[in-house]
C-alpha cells in the first residue's frame, strides 16, 4: 500500500474502530456484543493455532527435557561426589584401623622389652639425605627426641636417630650401608656385628669362627653402653644363609630383618632404656613346623594272581615223565 493521504486516513480510521470495539467489549463483560464475532473467529483461527502449537510443543518438551537431563546430571554428579568421600573415609579407616594395629603391637614389644617409647610416623624418605637409607619422622627435640636414639616398630629393629630438628627427626635405617649394630644369637648368646647391604640381606660378622649357626636362628640387638644407640633385645632378624667356615677367626653369616624398611609407618623412639637386659623375650613366638605328609602305600594283589592262587591253577613243581616218554 502507497503511503497517501487516503491510506493514512484508513490506518487511522481502523484504529479507532478498534479502540471503540475494546471498550464495547470492556463495558459489555460477558454479554458483550463482539463475543459472536470473537467465537467465530476463534472457530476459524483455532485450527491454525493447534497447528502451531503442536509444532512448538516438542521444541518446548526438548528444551524440559534438557533441564530435566541437566537436573538428573547434577544428581548423578552429587551421588557420585557422595560415593567417592565414602570411598576416601571408607580408606581412611582401613588405614587408620592398619595404623592403630601397628600401634597397638608396637607398644606390645614395648612392654616386653620395657622401653620407653616416643610415638611418631614417618612423613618423608631420605631424597634430601643423598643416597643414604633414611627417612624422616614427626618428632623431635620438643618431644624429648636426642642423637642416637634407637628406634624400633611393631617388628624389630628400625634404626637410630641421627639428626634432630625442633619438630622433626632423621632416622638411619639398618639396612643402610654404613649402618652397624652389635647382635646375639638367640639361646647360643654368639655375639657379632650386622651391617646393612640395602635392599639385601643383613650381613652378619660372628667373632667366633667356630660357632655352631644354622638357617633359621634369631638374632636381637647386643645393646650399648648407656643404651645409646642401642637398647639391648630389640629383635634384628632371622638368619638366611651361612658361609661355610674356612677356618677364619670370623664367621659369615646373611639375616633377613624383621622390619620391612620400603613400607614404614608408624615407629616409635627408645627415649628410656629398660632396667635390665630383656633377652630374648622380645622376640615373636617361633612359628610353628609344618607336618610333613605321610603316604602309605597299600598293594592290592590282582585278579590275575589270585587266579594263579586258585584250584585250577598248573602246579610249579618238577614235571613226572609219562608213560609214552619211559624207555
Amino acid at each position: 500500500m502507497r503511503d497517501t493521504k487516503e491510506s493514512r486516513l484508513l490506518l487511522v480510521l481502523l484504529i479507532a474502530v478498534a479502540f471503540a470495539l475494546i471498550t464495547v467489549d470492556i463495558r459489555g463483560g460477558e454479554n458483550s456484543p463482539v463475543d459472536g464475532a470473537r467465537q467465530a473467529a476463534a472457530a476459524v483461527f483455532g485450527p491454525i493455532e493447534n497447528g502451531v502449537s503442536g509444532a512448538v510443543n516438542p521444541v518446548g518438551d526438548a528444551v524440559s527435557a534438557v533441564r530435566d537431563s541437566g537436573e538428573r546430571h547434577d544428581r548423578l554428579a552429587a551421588l557420585e561426589k557422595e560415593n567417592a568421600a565414602l570411598k576416601a573415609k571408607l580408606g581412611s579407616d582401613d588405614r587408620n584401623r592398619s595404623r592403630l594395629d601397628q600401634l597397638n603391637r608396637m607398644l606390645k614389644l614395648a612392654g616386653q622389652g620395657q622401653y620407653g617409647i616416643k610415638g611418631a610416623q614417618v612423613i618423608a624418605i631420605g631424597a634430601a639425605q643423598g643416597f643414604s637409607w633414611t627417612i624422616t619422622i614427626d618428632a623431635g627435640a620438643r618431644d624429648g627426641i636426642k642423637r642416637d636414639m634407637t628406634v624400633l616398630n611393631a617388628d624389630g629393629l628400625v634404626g637410630r636417630v641421627t639428626t634432630v630438628g625442633p619438630d622433626s627427626s632423621t632416622v638411619l635405617l639398618a639396612n643402610d650401608p654404613d649402618f652397624t649394630v652389635g647382635t646375639r644369637m638367640e639361646g647360643s648368646d654368639e655375639l657379632g656385628f650386622a651391617s646393612g647391604q640395602g635392599d639385601r640381606p643383613l650381613r652378619v660378622q660372628l667373632l667366633n669362627g667356630k660357632a655352631e649357626v644354622k638357617k633359621g636362628d634369631r638374632l636381637v640387638t647386643f645393646g650399648s653402653q648407656g643404651d645409646k644407640p642401642f637398647v639391648p633385645g630389640v629383635p634384628v632378624g632371622v638368619v638366611s644363609r651361612v658361609d661355610p667356615s674356612g677356618g677364619d677367626l670370623t664367621r659369615t653369616i646373611y639375616v633377613t630383618p624383621y622390619v620391612g624398611f620400603t613400607k614404614l609407618d608408624v615407629v616409635g623412639v627408645v627415649v628410656q632404656g629398660p632396667k635390665k637386659d630383656p633377652r630374648d623375650e622380645v622376640l615373636p613366638p617361633k612359628p610353628k613346623p609344618t607336618p610333613t605328609p605321610t603316604v602309605t602305600v597299600t598293594v592290592t594283589p590282582s585278579a590275575d594272581a589270585n587266579a594263579t592262587d586258585g584250584p585250577d591253577a598248573q602246579s610249579t613243581g618238577d614235571a613226572q615223565p609219562t608213560d609214552d616218554q619211559l624207555p
